[in-house]
């Protein structure tokens, strides 16, 4: 899991974070479905399509790469009695523009338990199904105050990535 700013935590609490990234498709390899990117700072990366992406062969080199990353995550105090879940969900959608592009998207949620709170840090730590152990900074230290460790949390992330394409000139 990514590093994460947890804020208020007592009742409910959306973190949000977006990222832009701009490439040129430099090189296709197309029986393998990988596509070479060069990046705003110059460096390259080269990443494979898989099969869930249609319109591959519509992508051209010279082609502009539009990627915007989203992340979300909620963080929700369970009510005592209230069902443990561990869910995951995730799909692809296909671009209806001109030039291929498309979103893909993956939801988990789980239960897990405040194991440990810190409010030197501030930070609070989480256990969860299958071994899952996570921390993070807390900026609403108010927050730590009205929880303790034992409390049960459904937590929520969502990841996004819309990617679309302009034709080079």
């Amino acid at each position: 899991m990514k590093r994460l700013v947890v804020g208020v935590i007592a009742v409910a609490v959306a973190v949000s974070m977006a990222r832009t990234a701009m490439a040129t498709v430099e090189a296709i390899d197309a029986p393998n479905r990988a596509v070479t990117l060069k990046k705003a700072d110059g460096t390259f990366v080269t990443t494979v399509a898989g099969p869930d992406i249609k319109r591959f062969e519509e992508i051209k080199v010279g082609d502009k790469v539009n990627a915007r990353y989203y992340e979300n995550v909620i963080v929700r105090v369970k009510q005592p009695g209230e069902p443990e879940v561990d869910s995951k969900t995730k799909g692809t959608t296909g671009s209806e523009q001109v030039l291929p592009g498309g979103t893909k998207a993956t939801q988990r949620t789980i239960t897990a338990t405040i194991a440990a709170i810190d409010p030197a840090a501030p930070s609070i730590s989480f256990t969860g199904p299958n071994g899952w152990k996570y921390t993070s900074k807390v900026q609403d230290t108010d927050a730590l105050a009205r929880v303790k460790v034992g409390d049960k949390v459904d937590i929520v992330w969502t990841e996004a990535m819309l990617v679309s394409l302009e034709r080079g000139k």
